[in-house]
């Protein structure tokens, strides 16, 4: 569990439990004492008033009225955010288009600068379109809730991907890739890849993609992926 994930679990808990213990929520994220104590000093920086009650039997509780000081939002979770709004416009049936391109700019405008850039950069990477009807989506999965935070390093610094794949037929290998695109061909959802194994361009199904994880060491190029003349970049102008 990454940093961000296990601070969030932490916040969870003390509002689904009122009070808790340092050892409670060692166990509840899978993490060390220290490693708590370390989470706790972190929300209070960022604005969670967190009290302490001394004492064998003292615990911790979190402030209600606690308020943030920053917005905690990550790029990746914007950018879920955006990509969740297209894909529905996309498909044609987002109702309230309009509230929620209100509600995503007061959410881009919270965002510090070096943020609103990585936003920007991951959106470039970001393409629509339509799915052929001939598309088979009978076998449509649910995707790792791991892809995305595993994506946005990976576009962002441009590292190599790692992931297990399987294929229409079942069989399933692991796949090493530079990231290029994402693809949204309403419902199915793709990851377009340079696979230097095969010196060519691979489409895959995310919700054919389990264990993904971005490699630390060399970074590969930006190459020009073409596309049919139906998909179209995304692109929102962040003020």
């Amino acid at each position: 569990m990454n940093i961000r994930l296990r601070q969030d679990a932490i916040v969870r808990s003390l509002r689904r439990n009122g009070t808790s213990t340092i050892a409670a929520l060692a166990r509840d994220v899978g993490a060390s004492r220290r490693t708590v104590l370390r989470d706790i000093a972190a929300l209070r920086d960022e604005g969670y008033v967190v009290h302490s009650e001394p004492g064998r039997g003292g615990g911790l509780s979190l402030d209600p009225q606690s308020v943030q000081t920053t917005a905690r939002l990550s790029v990746a979770e914007v950018f879920a955010l955006l990509i969740s709004v297209a894909s529905m416009r996309a498909a044609g049936n987002l109702p309230f288009s309009g509230l929620a391109d209100a509600g995503l700019a007061k959410i881009e405008k919270a965002l510090p600068k070096d943020k609103v850039r990585d936003l920007r950069r991951f959106l470039d990477c970001l393409y629509v379109g339509t799915l052929a009807p001939q598309v088979d989506i009978s076998d449509m999965g649910t995707m790792d809730p791991a892809l995305l935070p595993a994506f946005e390093p990976a576009f962002l610094k441009r590292l190599y991907l790692r992931f297990h794949y399987r294929d229409a037929k079942g069989v399933e290998t692991t796949r090493h890739v530079e990231p290029q695109a994402m693809l949204i061909l309403p419902p199915l959802w793709y990851l377009v890849a340079w696979d230097s194994s095969r010196q060519n361009f691979r489409h895959f199904r995310m919700d054919r993609i389990s264990e993904p994880e971005y490699l630390e060491g060399p970074r590969f190029r930006r190459r020009h992926v073409p596309f049919d003349d139906n998909v179209r970049p995304i692109r929102h102008t962040l003020s």
